[in-house]
């Protein structure tokens, strides 16, 4: 079940609700598959930026207790993409979705609990995604 999880953080649950919210909202599920376009974008830039700056590798590398039973999508661990757009996401889908937080919070839970059960995270790079992810997509939404 877990790897599920992981696999749907890979992003094809996000890009299928940009579509879907695109295809079926009219002109305000379009505006909010624009916005969530743009913080996706913004946030890869980050996570892309602060990964080749820190470099931290990845538990299963780091010790080898640790067997990674599902894939990277990238060398280092630190922050976690998939926690961060998970929370990115789900804090734009909840703001203009209210009744989507009870589908929204234990996916996003369980997305983050998934990367560090399948070897992929520490717990830290998973607090720290969802930290990120929440913050820039709350700033967003302020600015915007």
């Amino acid at each position: 079940m877990l790897r599920a999880f992981s696999w749907m953080g890979d992003g094809f649950l996000w890009y299928g609700a940009i579509v879907l919210i695109a295809l079926a909202g009219g002109t305000h599920g379009r505006d909010v598959a624009a916005q969530m376009l743009m913080v996706g974008a913004l946030n890869l830039t980050l996570y892309l930026w602060l990964k080749s700056r820190i470099g931290r590798a990845r538990p299963y590398v780091k010790c080898p207790d640790i067997r990674a039973c599902g894939r990277a999508l990238d060398q280092f661990s630190f922050p976690s993409g998939h926690a961060l757009h998970a929370s990115a996401f789900s804090v734009m889908l909840i703001y203009y979705f209210p009744a989507s937080v009870w589908l929204l919070l234990p996916t996003v839970a369980l997305i983050g609990l998934s990367r560090i059960a399948l070897g992929l995270h520490y717990p830290s790079d998973v607090a720290a995604g969802a930290a990120i992810g929440g913050i820039s997509a709350s700033v967003f939404l302020a600015l915007f």
